[in-house]
């Protein structure tokens, strides 16, 4: 069990493979092929950090769609125990959440992801999202503590960033936002480099040059 908590997948390798009972029936990582996943999990039902940050999930659920991108949540807890807080959600709050929600009572998708930390809580999964591109590659992985919640804003930014960055060869600098100007790939020889500056990029230096798309 110490190695299976302590499993993590790796950024740029295949996302482990799954199938799980969901609010929306069984699925699996390769239902997904040919989509952009956002894989994200919650410590608990019913517990208010978690609550809004689905909320926030579900009010932005269509800017997902629109990057060809589905959104899939998980927690250790029961599905019947998700089917209660999705109905909660909707009569408190007014908010449907739209996307399914992985049952892991066995803790087995949780442990293939590394969601478990030992020293954060045993029996709960962090606050652990995961971008999975269309060929099922992991892309992104970023873990939040369960003090705090997530900001939607930046997996969405996130998502777009990686998809600008495949269809141009190109990298994103902080704080990007589709529109901004991205970063060409440096030079890897010296006669590149020289030639660089006369290449009609805005250049700072030989290393550092942005463009337009």
């Amino acid at each position: 069990m110490e190695n299976m908590t302590n499993a993590m997948p790796r950024i740029n390798e295949p996302a482990p493979a799954f199938e799980a009972r969901t609010t929306h029936g069984v699925k699996k990582l390769e239902d997904y092929k040919g989509k952009w996943l956002v894989l994200f999990s919650h410590p608990a039902d019913f517990t208010p950090v978690c609550t809004t940050e689905f909320m926030a999930f579900a009010k932005r659920q269509s800017e997902f769609a629109a990057l060809n991108c589905d959104l899939l949540g998980l927690s250790i807890d029961s599905y019947y125990s998700h089917v209660a807080w999705v109905r909660n959600i909707k009569e408190k709050f007014g908010v449907e959440i739209g996307f399914p929600i992985i049952e892991d009572l066995s803790m087995k998708v949780a442990n293939a992801y590394g969601m478990i930390h030992p020293g954060a809580a045993d029996t709960s999964a962090v606050r652990a999202t995961f971008i999975i591109d269309p060929n099922g590659i992991m892309r992104a992985m970023v873990y939040y503590p369960m003090t705090n919640g997530r900001s939607i804003d930046e997996f969405l930014r996130l998502v777009a960033a990686l998809q600008t960055s495949d269809a141009n060869k190109v990298a994103t600098p902080e704080g990007w936002q589709p529109g901004d100007k991205v970063i060409v790939p440096p030079p890897q020889d010296v006669a590149s480099a020289e030639a660089r500056m006369n290449e009609g990029y805005e250049c700072t230096d030989w290393y550092f040059c942005k463009k337009s798309l």
